[in-house]
């Protein structure tokens, strides 16, 4: 009898540690995807791992550069939303503005810090050198005059980010860098749609809008 019950408590280890995992897996709220590292990459092991031990050997750089540039993106999409809030008269583009500062911030935060900290990628201190020249461009106007170039930078950014991120999605070695880029051309298409229609709503010239709505 007791060769028996030791046996049936045995069999249950099992269903109890799968239980026990899928209890305590994150649960990850939109927009951001749950991936397998993204809340604790060595939750599998328990202790801290050493800079760059989370990343295959042969990593490629190209995922590490597509890493650090989306955070440096996703900071400007942040400053010049804010921008836009302080300086646009128009509603909508004050509303496009705001998701901006919200969905970039999640994007970061959620997404991109922790897969940089997995592959050993230091994240930058701010927007890159172009953006901040386009942020000190935009601080210099108001009304529709700033409107009407930030709207054009938008349509501009998310046509370029789209194919960036098309781009890493099929060549993308890590597995957590291949979801949220794929997660991550989803969100900015409807970005590029908005701000295009937008852009229409007030007869703003934009460039490559054909090529852009064949994505």
């Amino acid at each position: 009898m007791n060769r028996t019950v030791k046996g049936l408590w045995l069999s249950s280890v099992p269903v109890l540690v799968t239980s026990l995992a899928l209890a305590q897996a994150p649960t990850g709220g939109a927009p951001a995807p749950s991936m397998p590292s993204q809340s604790s990459p060595n939750s599998t092991t328990g202790a801290p791992a050493a800079p760059g031990a989370t990343a295959p050997t042969g990593q490629s750089f190209g995922d590490q550069a597509f890493v650090t540039k989306a955070l440096e993106g996703g900071m400007a999409e942040v400053q010049l939303g804010q921008l836009a809030q302080q300086k646009s008269q128009s509603q909508d583009v004050k509303q496009f503005a705001q998701k901006m500062v919200s969905d970039h911030g999640q994007m970061g935060e959620k997404w991109f810090k922790p897969v940089a900290k997995s592959l050993g990628v230091s994240e930058p201190k701010g927007p890159s050198k172009k953006d901040k020249k386009l942020m000190e461009k935009l601080s210099g106007l108001s009304g529709t005059d700033f409107d009407t170039q930030y709207i054009q930078a938008m349509v501009k950014d998310h046509q370029q980010d789209l194919k960036e991120f098309q781009a890493e999605a099929q060549a993308a070695q890590d597995p957590n860098v291949k979801q949220i880029a794929e997660q991550g051309t989803k969100i900015i298409s409807q970005h590029l749609q908005l701000i295009q229609q937008i852009a229409q709503a007030h007869n703003v010239p934009v460039e490559g809008k054909e090529m852009s709505s064949n994505k």
